[in-house]
Order: C-alpha cells, then sequence, then structure tokens
C-alpha cells in the first residue's frame, strides 16, 4: 500500500511513494508525531535525478525487514531537496560538521525535540560492503544509542549547534581592502587547475569569475583568462558534453572528463551557457563553443521546453535501470550504423574504441578542437536518430517520459529515455534566462533571446501571485520563493535589460528587489536570509548563504544585483544595501575566498562598476561585448557624440566617436592600470 508521499507533486517523493517504509513529509504534522512518541526523526534528502538517491530507493528503501525496523522505531522523514534548498543548506553543513563529506542521498538521524543530528551518512548498502555499514545495522546501533545515551547525544549535538551558529555568523568588516581581490582570486583560480586523479565539475562561478577579471593586459588576467579559456575547452571537448544531442551532464568521473554522471540539470546547462557565451564575447571565439551551445539550445526546445515557454528541471542517469544506457555505444553499433568513412572520420574526432571507455561502451570525447568534419556531423546524425528514432530531427519535440510508468508504456521509436523530472524552479530557469541571453548578445541567433523570454514571460506572468513562488508542478505555483530564486531571476531581469534596454525588465527587476528586501533582507546585518521570514518554522537557523553551491550563492548574485541596479536607477540606496552586505560577509571572502567565488565576482562589481551612457545607433556594437562589471544606457546623443563612460562616481569626457568611447571604457576596466 502507498505511503503518505504517494500524493505528492514531487517526483521524487512519489518515487518512494510504494516503499515498505512509511515515509513521511516534512511537515507540522510529521514533527509533532515524532516528539510525542518520542522517536528519532530519520531525514532523508535527495533529489530525483540523483543516481545513489535512485539505488538507495531500490536497495535498503525497498527491504521489508529493513523497513519493518524503521517503522517501528523512527519517524521516516523525505525530503526534496529542491523544494526545500534551505532544509538541505543547512543539514548539509551540519553533516560536514559531523565528517561527512556530502553528497546525495543525505540521510541524518534527528532528535525529535531540536532536530539536530547526532548521525549522518549518504548512501548505506543493505549488507556492508565498499567499506560501509548495513544499513540495519545502523538503525539497530542508532536506536540503542538514543535509548541509552541521551545526555551524551545532547553534549554532543549541543556542539554541532554552536559550529552551525559559528559558521554562519561573521564579524563585519567597515573597510575592505581591495587587494582581498586579486588575492582571493588568485586561491580561487586553483580551484580550476588540471588535477591527476578524481572527478571532475564544471565550477562555473570560479571559471566565471576567471573571465570576468581576465580583462586588461596584465599577467593575472592572462593567467586568469587562460584558466577560463581551458576550462570551456574541457567543456566542449569531453565526455561530458551529449555530442549528438547537446546538454551538458552533470560532472566526470575521471580527470580527462571523459566519463560523466550523466544525468542533466537545467542549471548546470544554463550556467555553462552563460559561461561560454562569456568567452565568446571576452574574444575567446572558438567554433567548438558555437556548435555545443547551439545544440544544447535545440536540446532545451526538443526535451525541457514547457508548452508554456518555460523549462524542466532535469533528467536522470539511468535508462531502463542502467546508467547512461541511453546516451552511451557500443563499437558493434557505430559498425553497424556508420559506414565506413563516416566510421573512421568518427575515429579521428572522437577517443571511441572497441574497449570502449566506459563499462565496455564509448562515451563520445573529441580529440581537438574546432569545426567537425561534414562526415562527422553527418555520423552524429545517423547516431541521433538511433537514439530518437529513425525520422527524427533535432528540432522536433521529443515526448517526455514523466515517470516510470510512462518508460513502461510509451512505444519508445528509439532508445528508451530516461525520466524527466517536469517540475518548473524558478532559480534555475533564470540561470537558463541569462545564459540563453548572453549567448544571443554573442551569436545572434533570434531562437536564444526567443527562448529567454518565453522563460521570463512565463516566471513574471504565472510564478507571482501575492508574492514570487519557487516551484510550478504542472501549473499549479508552490513553495514561496528563497533567496536564490529572487537574486537569480533578478539577475536574469537585468541580463535581459542589456539585451532589450527600452523593455521593462529593468523596471520589473527593481519591483522584484523591493520584494525580496521585504521577505529576506537582514534589516540588521545586511545579507539576505536564504529563507523568507515567513518561512522558517522548524529551521535550525536563519542562515545567510555566501557559498557557491549548486548554483551561485544568492548574497554573492544579490550584490551584484544591486550593483547594477544603482548603474541604471542612479538610486544610491542600491549601493549603501551592497556595500553593507560586502562589510558583512568580508571575513568570508577575505578569510575563506575558495568558498565563496561569487562574493569576489561581487567585490570586482562594487569597486570597479562602470555605467556606459550611449546613443541607440551605438547600442548594438556594444551589446557584442564582454562588458564584465560593465551596464549600458541608452541615452539620446547630438549626432557629433558616442557615448560617456562613468567609473564610479567620475565621468569622463563625452566621447566623439566610438573608438574614443571603446578607449575610454578598456582603460576604465584595465585591473592592470587604475582598476582595482
Amino acid at each position: 500500500m502507498a505511503n503518505l508521499l504517494a500524493q505528492s507533486p514531487s517526483l521524487y517523493l512519489r518515487k518512494h511513494a510504494d516503499n515498505p517504509i512509511n515515509w513521511h513529509p516534512w511537515n507540522n504534522e510529521t514533527i509533532a508525531k515524532a516528539r510525542s512518541q518520542d522517536r528519532v526523526i530519520f531525514l532523508s534528502v535527495g533529489y530525483s535525478s540523483c543516481h545513489w538517491c535512485t539505488v538507495m530507493e531500490q536497495e535498503a528503501f525497498s527491504d521489508t525487514v529493513i523497513a519493518d525496523f524503521m517503522n517501528a522505531h523512527f519517524i521516516p522523514v523525505k525530503v526534496d531537496r529542491e523544494e526545500r534548498p534551505d532544509l538541505d543548506s543547512i543539514y548539509m553543513q551540519a553533516a560536514q560538521i559531523m565528517g561527512e563529506q556530502g553528497g546525495w542521498p543525505l540521510n541524518l538521524f534527528l532528535t525529535p525535540e531540536d532536530l539536530v543530528p547526532f548521525f549522518v551518512g549518504t548512501y548505506f548498502p543493505i549488507e556492508p560492503r565498499h567499506g560501509r555499514p548495513g544499513f540495519l545495522r545502523v538503525l539497530q546501533s542508532l536506536h540503542q544509542v538514543y535509548q541509552e545515551k541521551r545526555a551524551e547525544l545532547r553534549e554532543y549535538q549541543q556542539q554541532i549547534r554552536l559550529n552551525l551558529e559559528g559558521i554562519n555568523r561573521f564579524q563585519p568588516l567597515t573597510v575592505v581592502d581591495p587587494k582581498v581581490l586579486p588575492s582571493g582570486a588568485t586561491r580561487c583560480a586553483e580551484v580550476l587547475q588540471e588535477r591527476a586523479t578524481g572527478t571532475c565539475f564544471p565550477m562555473i562561478p570560479y571559471a566565471q569569475l576567471m573571465v570576468q577579471l581576465g580583462r586588461g593586459d596584465g599577467e593575472s588576467a592572462a593567467e586568469f583568462m587562460s584558466l577560463a579559456r581551458q576550462r570551456g575547452y574541457q567543456l566542449v571537448l569531453g565526455g561530458i558534453f551529449d555530442h549528438v544531442a547537446g546538454g551538458w551532464h552533470r560532472y566526470t568521473v575521471d580527470p580527462q572528463w571523459t566519463v560523466p554522471h550523466f544525468e542533466k540539470m537545467l542549471y548546470d546547462n544554463g550556467l555553462i551557457v552563460e559561461f561560454l557565451s562569456s568567452l565568446w564575447l571576452a574574444g575567446v571565439r572558438e567554433p567548438a563553443f558555437a556548435r555545443a551551445i547551439a545544440q544544447t539550445a535545440t536540446w532545451l526546445q526538443r526535451e525541457m521546453l514547457t508548452a508554456d515557454g518555460c523549462f524542466y528541471a532535469s533528467q536522470d542517469a539511468d535508462s531502463e535501470g542502467k546508467e547512461g544506457k541511453f546516451w552511451v555505444w557500443s563499437f558493434a553499433e557505430l559498425k553497424r550504423l556508420l559506414p565506413e568513412a563516416e566510421l573512421l572520420a568518427m575515429q579521428e574526432a572522437f577517443a571511441i574504441s572497441s574497449q570502449g571507455n566506459f563499462e565496455g561502451l564509448n562515451v563520445l570525447r573529441r580529440r581537438q578542437l574546432g569545426s567537425l568534419d561534414p562526415l562527422v556531423e553527418r555520423g552524429l546524425e545517423r547516431l541521433f536518430q538511433q537514439r530518437y528514432g529513425a525520422h527524427s530531427r533535432p528540432s522536433d519535440a521529443f515526448p517526455v517520459a514523466r515517470h516510470a510508468q510512462d518508460v513502461r508504456s510509451i512505444q519508445w521509436p528509439g532508445r528508451v529515455p530516461p525520466v524527466t523530472d517536469t517540475k518548473v524552479i524558478v532559480s534555475w530557469n533564470a540561470l537558463m534566462v541569462s545564459g540563453l541571453a548572453t549567448a544571443y548578445r554573442a551569436f545572434g541567433e533570434p531562437l536564444y533571446l526567443q527562448l529567454a523570454k518565453g522563460a521570463m514571460a512565463f516566471i513574471w506572468q504565472t510564478q507571482r501571485r501575492d508574492r514570487l513562488y519557487r516551484l510550478n508542478y504542472e501549473g499549479t505555483v508552490s513553495v514561496p520563493a528563497q533567496a536564490e530564486d529572487y537574486a537569480l531571476t533578478i539577475k536574469a531581469l537585468l541580463d535581459l535589460a542589456v539585451v532589450e534596454p527600452e523593455a521593462e525588465y529593468g523596471v520589473w527587476a527593481a519591483a522584484l528587489q523591493k520584494e525580496f528586501d521585504t521577505y529576506c533582507w537582514d534589516r540588521v546585518g545586511g545579507g539576505y536570509y536564504t529563507a523568507a521570514d515567513d518561512q522558517t518554522e522548524h529551521l535550525l537557523l536563519r542562515e545567510r548563504c555566501y557559498q557557491d553551491g549548486a548554483v551561485p550563492s544568492a548574497n554573492g548574485v544579490a550584490i551584484a544585483n544591486l550593483v547594477r541596479l544603482f548603474l541604471i536607477t542612479e538610486s544610491l540606496d542600491y549601493l549603501d544595501q551592497a556595500e553593507l552586505t560586502l562589510n558583512g560577509f568580508a571575513q568570508a571572502y577575505t578569510h575563506s575566498p575558495v568558498a565563496c567565488p561569487s562574493l569576489l565576482s561581487a567585490l570586482d562589481w562594487f569597486l570597479n562598476h562602470t555605467l556606459i551612457r550611449l546613443d541607440a545607433r551605438e547600442l548594438g556594437w556594444w551589446q557584442q561585448q564582454f562588458l564584465a562589471v560593465s551596464m549600458v544606457q541608452v541615452l539620446p546623443m547630438t549626432a557629433e557624440l558616442a557615448g560617456m563612460v562613468c567609473r564610479g562616481f567620475a565621468c569622463q569626457a563625452p566621447a566623439k566617436s566610438r573608438a574614443e568611447l571603446i578607449t575610454q571604457w578598456r582603460l576604465s576596466q584595465d585591473r592592470s592600470g587604475g582598476g582595482a
């Protein structure tokens, strides 16, 4: 019989509805039940496309012996981290304090009266293996500990709570040394250095910071830009990119960027599209960038676009119970599908072999940059049709598998696809809008702007009721917006305002900023709380997130937004808020810059912000530049003037030609001479 999760709109929670474990949602009733029955809460946090979450659901959470013990002695609670990033962030910090490296599924045991964890882990197998204890034994031991060692637990939990509060408490600084920016950036640059072992994540906040600080002619700028360029090459050459059909997977399990963890997340793709487009605008005109972005836009249009113009959240790593099956190729299959000339061309272009590189199969990884040979493109087209159906074209809409029943019941024209999580997440859509708006500036492809404007129209018209809401499930809005939703949507509006300054996007950004301030602004210390002030019940603390995670930190993005709003409105209140927040987090980005590249990016905006006032006839050229810490403003100019550059609180003499205006702007941006 289905448990309490059966009626949840969350695909992740519904995946556990038929487990023998009596799962509960996180709510007042569940917590009251745990307290009245004096039972430990087993809190399990994950998300739909998480591979090891799926494995644990199929193994330990489907085992009747484990379920019987769990149901008798614990209150099991499931949380979708994409619904509640505030809960996930707090308990992930607690897990790291307790010595767990982190990751999902995140499984914690909380005492009911205070909701503080006393034990944590990620994946637990049924039986002991891979150095991990069997889950039943874990449950038995922890139940015994709770029954017999309450006093010791309370002392241990008090230390966890104190550490959590310490992580989130900073001593504000009234004066920030500008040298913090280059020194912090140098430490962030180390994150992008090539490694000999281990997994490789895109790490886009770090890469984007390198592009931003790579302007000018100084030695450090050249080093930063070199690292950004190298990361761009890895993203378009590696198996992390789907060379057949577009879109980036989440990360690779090897340092050669070959074998990905196969799920595709909207947020990764939005961030990467913006990063590669920024590189292009900054002068790195690599054809592989243009191809990858074009394919990704087509993937969005084909597989991720709702009828209302916004984008789904993610696609699973697994199909038909096997990780990566939808995306990989046996050598025998390649020989069967491709004529000899195309196969030979493919072998020259991609690292493929009879031995394969993933469990005897081949993940496509490009050998070199540049444009692909027409024979290779033809071969990739054949693989596309094998995957999606013999008569399919890249722009054709592909049916979505919304759950496991769809996978089994639909007659698929090609391979059986992974399940798509069809919920709409505002912050992730905003990241995609920013990416597509920047791509439109770089490549001038109308589809990019069409997709960006469609998604923003959905957010503005559908997700705003009495306030902004974070989620949409099949037309039903859900969960009040959190700080990342506000910050990233405001950023997306400002990015669209660069493309269409005559539209209302800047006005919308200012209106949403006012709402953001109402619900999340810390009126004492500055900065923004993760959760709105009326959504904090049962949180261990009100967190002001400054660390970059799967998406850039809300506070880093928010500070840059405030500076940009100041530039286009000239309201000093925005700049005051930005300064207060930077001072409030100065201890973090001064002493732990590797944790918060987005705060360093915001500091650059604050120290070096520039406004370029233009006549409308000049706008097109400037939109095709990487503007770094600059905003453009269209104002009527006399025929003999091209515009004016204002850096900080000082404006230069009006420029009489585009060349003069460009020279003034580049001097204002060059960090090697006059810039911070």
